[in-house]
């Protein structure tokens, strides 16, 4: 049998060594134990498949690797160059691998092929027509339990030996699968052995294939079920070298003569990768940690695949500290700025971009290395060229020193590629939320700006030195040159993609106005609506914005919507009126208010402030506008001559029409006073009419005393009534809607008092030459016949009424000072007053209270049966019939008995009993009352006293009632003490008439029962 690979020359070296030795023996074992179970663990498939991509890069042909696990035997076939002996001397030894010369070869410790021993006791590998190489636990226990001086080691350990230090040769024909050239058998040891590799097998990943670029696909069978992992979906950026002598010497120093003898470095990093080339996360079957070539225990917690040569410490877990490491963390960071830079520019890259914090040492240090060159890295997309660098000229850059040479630095423009600019993170600004119309808007004022979707907050632009340019400060580069010329629209188109969520930051937002202006914030301006978008406003100081730019996000921020209704009770319009009269060309300021007033379309009276606009009058005076007539207005044709009211001029009104012209308090007809809320008040109510502090002291008479001045919650008055001519014509006017209005009393503090306008017009002669309370309604009440003349017919009784008219002697009596006005008509003795008429008077007159009259000084009164004018120190009130005769030589006030000393207190009169005593001075003779009379009086006295001749007061008297007698001097006087003392002075006549025949006593009662 043929011994291919030198099998017998190599077990035999060994085992001399290992009888030379047994400590080497006890070192072989353990050093194979500790790589099978420590550094190698769970890298099987890995080993298996860096071996596949050595074999294809020593061949250079295209590597597979095809894995199959059947039962309890796995087996590794691949591509490329065959088995040979310098391969089974490496396979066979540990730390000396065979690959040291190669440059790209996975392996370079000699070590990996035990990772087989964790879970195979008798693995082989052969290729195709040169045969195989086996080796076998049991074979190798049985050979060194033949060699005496390895007794005692064998029997220390148990029997473990080492699987891997004796090979033995496996003749052909070996079974390779048609294709490939190379197959590894590996029986599996045990049930876990098995579950072991079915996990490694699962866990396999694409991951594998970007550390072996050898080897393009793996094969993996897993008792019939296949699957094939290729390298594909992943950008991969490489690196790689050779060290010079140089570099040898400075970096190698502390780093073992194998490795020296490899000047070589290499690596790589990988990124999953997205159908549109974006980034994507790691697969989770690829482990976070550095892999050197194979994964090592060192953490990197970046979302990217790491495959360098780092230097491995003698676990082979983890990377070796030392000057190798540190040079090839900074090639790493190198190659990791190349990978970013050369995937596509979107959000998804900052995914890539680390924080400083890493999972260990080595994980920070390549953070930290990354970190430094990412922010001057030109990585970014940009809509706008990045700002210039400006360099600050240095006199040391001069080869001469020149003290007054002047330095200029000027930058050249950085020129945008195909795809636009692409600027460092430090040359960039990103807007916070922005969209990419907002983008698009103010790309021209921010230099380096990022496209929309970039997130403003991200940790990693911050990494990256991104300038993040708030809501606020983009508003406030919306300044100065850079905006000098813009087109309203523009703003507008502006504002239509500002985000609507934060008013706070655009508190300073520019606005355009109409009068070319551009004013900080929307706050206080007015966007027009209702027509007045198009009216020329500038002349009254108004901030309106221009219509162009007009956009509901500047009213979210404080402007306010105008119409020309608004903007005439803006205060700037009202202090641009109030002061026209007095500016040196106020023909702007009142074309600029009649538009408004005209788009408006205001009612005259609605804006009386407008009477004070500054207009031009026919004779080419200025006016105040509430101080001009229209020439055909109603008003011109009532009013004096030589007023100091003007008449609009014809081109004003031709301009813009007697209804504008109204409307701005140009006088058609009256003019009307409307201001609500008057304090009654000297100070408060001056309204410039005429007569009002008078009216004012009426009204303020009528109320209760009251701690503070009363409300008028409305006051309206007509104007000019003091300049009126042709009051027929005025109070067609007057008396009918809208003045009409104006004549209705007032309720104040719940009593009822005139209107200014009814007060004035009620104490002048507007009617027929008198004033109207004068005057009584025709055909009103027939008590005050004679007392007042009939006003004119034709006007409305109602408006009359208002106007002070009177209607009532009730209503005449409840006015203010009426009872007085009709005490002085009845004194007056061209008046007519019949007898009917007075006692009526004076009947009404007794139900005044006292305190709302003063006494009068000449009474109306009756004397020896005449209606007569007396002199009040004359006139007696008589409160009873039998005092009439003590009391016939004086004027009498005559109503009945009842209201006698109502009228002696009202008319502050003596009562006839207070002037004469009324004592009965005669004597006289007791009589029975004939029994007929109790049939009509029933309380009538038993008795009377029958005079001859009755005296009283020494006057002689029919009869007297004094002292509860009945005193007379025949059958009248008789009947009229009996009526008067028994309640029934109605009576006394029928009670005459039964004196005088007593058989008329049923008739009598009969017609009293008809009365």
């Amino acid at each position: 049998m043929s011994d291919t690979y030198g099998t017998d020359r190599m077990r035999a070296a060994v085992l001399a060594a290992w009888t030379a030795s047994p400590a080497r023996f006890r070192e072989d074992a353990n050093a194979e134990e500790d790589f099978a179970l420590g550094g190698y663990r769970d890298r099987l498939i890995v080993e298996l498949a860096q071996n596949a991509a050595d074999a294809a890069l020593r061949a250079g042909v295209p590597g597979v690797l095809r894995l199959t696990l059947r039962g309890d035997m796995l087996t590794a076939a691949n591509t490329g160059a065959a088995l040979d002996a310098t391969g089974v001397e490496s396979l066979s030894t540990l730390r000396a691998s065979g690959k040291r010369d190669e440059a790209g070869a996975a392996g370079r410790f000699g070590v990996g092929f035990a990772a087989v021993v964790s879970v195979c006791d008798a693995p082989s590998i052969g290729s195709r027509g040169v045969g195989g190489v086996r080796w076998s636990r049991t074979e190798t226990a049985a050979l060194v339990a033949e060699i005496p001086q390895l007794a005692g080691e064998l029997t220390g350990r148990g029997g473990h030996v080492p699987l891997l230090r004796l090979p033995f040769d496996e003749p052909p024909p070996i079974d390779v699968p048609e294709g490939l050239d190379t197959i590894v058998r590996l029986p599996l040891r045990d049930a876990a052995a098995v579950e072991s590799v079915r996990r490694l097998l699962a866990e396999t990943s694409p991951a594998l294939l970007i550390g072996l670029p050898a080897l393009e696909a793996i094969e993996i069978d897993v008792d019939g079920e296949t699957r094939t992992v290729v390298g594909d979906g992943w950008h991969v950026v490489s690196e790689s070298g050779e060290f010079t002598p140089d570099e040898v010497s400075r970096l190698f120093a502390d780093r073992p003569t194998e490795e020296r003898a490899r000047p070589y470095w290499s690596l790589r990093w990988a990124v999953p990768v997205t159908g549109t080339g974006e980034p994507g996360p790691l697969p989770g079957t690829v482990p976070p940690v550095v892999h050197a070539p194979t994964p090592s225990d060192e953490a990197l917690d970046l979302p990217a695949l790491l495959i360098a040569s780092f230097p491995m410490a003698t676990d082979r877990r983890h990377v070796a500290k030392g000057p190798l490491a540190d040079f090839l963390v900074e090639r790493a960071a190198d190659a990791y700025v190349r990978l970013l830079r050369e995937l596509p520019r979107t959000p998804k890259l900052l995914d890539l971009v680390p924080s400083l914090l890493g999972k260990g040492e080595l994980d920070a240090a390549i953070r930290r290395a990354i970190l430094e060159r990412l922010p001057g890295t030109p990585l970014l997309p940009a809509v706008s060229a990045p700002a210039p660098a400006v360099r600050t000229p240095s006199f040391a850059d001069a080869p001469v020193f020149e003290p007054d040479a002047e330095w200029l630095v000027e930058p050249p423009a950085t020129e945008p590629g195909s795809d636009g600019w692409v600027v460092t993170g430090r040359e960039a600004a990103v807007v916070a939320s922005a969209t990419a119309e907002l983008v698009e808007a103010v790309a021209g004022f921010v230099p380096g700006l990022l496209p929309a979707g970039w997130p403003a907050r991200s940790p990693a632009m911050t990494a990256l030195g991104v300038r993040r340019v708030e809501l606020a400060d983009l508003v406030d580069l919306l300044s100065g040159e850079a905006v000098e010329g813009r087109e309203p629209s523009w703003w507008r188109a502006l504002y239509d993609v500002l985000p609507a969520d934060d008013p706070e930051s655009l508190g300073a937002l520019p606005v355009p106005l109409t009068d070319g202006r551009l004013v900080r914030g929307p706050r206080g301006t007015l966007i027009l609506t209702d027509g007045g978008a198009n009216l020329d406003l500038t002349p009254l100081g108004l901030r309106i914005v221009h219509p162009e730019a007009a956009h509901p996000a500047l009213l979210r921020l404080g402007a306010a919507e105008a119409t020309p209704r608004t903007i005439l009770d803006d205060p700037l319009t009202k202090a641009a009126v109030a002061q026209s009269l007095d500016s040196p060309d106020p023909e702007p300021v009142a074309r600029a208010v009649l538009s408004l007033v005209d788009a408006a379309g205001l009612a005259p009276g609605e804006a009386p402030w407008l009477a004070e606009l500054a207009l031009p009058g026919a004779d080419g005076e200025l006016y105040p506008a509430g101080e001009l007539m229209l020439a055909d207005g109603a008003l011109a044709g009532l009013l004096e001559a030589d007023t100091h009211l003007g008449v609009a001029s014809s081109e004003l009104e031709e301009t813009y029409g007697a209804r504008v012209l109204a409307a701005a308090g140009v006088l058609d007809g009256f003019a009307m006073v409307h201001e609500p809320d008057v304090l009654l008040d000297p100070d408060e109510c001056d309204h410039d009419l005429d007569g009002e502090a008078a009216w004012l002291d009426h009204v303020l008479d009528l109320l209760p005393e009251l701690d503070v001045p009363p409300m008028v919650a409305e006051f309206t008055a007509v104007r000019d009534l003091d300049l009126v001519a042709d009051w027929p014509a005025a109070l067609e006017l007057l008396t009918r809607p809208p003045l009409r209005a104006a004549l209705h009393p007032l309720r104040v503090e719940g009593v009822e008092v005139p209107s200014y306008t009814a007060w004035w017009l009620a104490h002048h002669p507007v009617l027929g030459g008198r004033t109207p309370r004068e005057l009584r309604l025709p055909g009103a009440d027939p008590l005050l016949q004679g007392l007042y003349a009939d006003a004119p017919a034709g006007l409305d009784p109602a408006a009359l009424s208002m106007l002070g008219v009177r209607t009532t002697l009730a209503e005449l009596l409840a006015s203010h000072g009426g009872p007085e006005e009709l005490l002085d008509l009845m004194a007056d003795e061209s008046v007519e007053v019949d007898r009917a008429q007075l006692r009526a008077l004076w009947v009404a007159l007794a139900a005044v209270d006292p305190s709302r009259v003063a006494p009068p000084s000449r009474v109306r009164a009756v004397l020896g049966g005449s209606i007569v004018v007396a002199a009040a120190d004359d006139v007696v009130v008589v409160e009873a019939p039998d005092l009439l005769q003590l009391v016939t030589d004086r004027p009498l006030v005559l109503a009945p008995y009842d209201l006698a000393e109502s009228l002696s207190e009202l008319l502050d009169l003596p009562l006839a009993g207070e002037l004469a005593s009324g004592e009965v001075t005669s004597e006289g003779v007791v009589r029975p009352v004939p029994p007929e009379v109790r049939s009509l009086l029933p309380t009538a006295p038993e008795t009377y006293v029958e005079h001859e001749k009755l005296l009283v007061d020494g006057v002689e008297c029919a009869w007297r009632y004094f002292e509860g007698s009945v005193h007379c001097t025949g059958v009248d006087g008789l009947a009229r003490g009996l009526a008067w003392a028994t309640g029934q002075w109605n009576d006394r006549l029928a009670v005459a008439a039964l004196l005088r025949d007593p058989t008329a006593v049923p008739l009598l009662l009969a017609e009293a029962d008809l009365s």
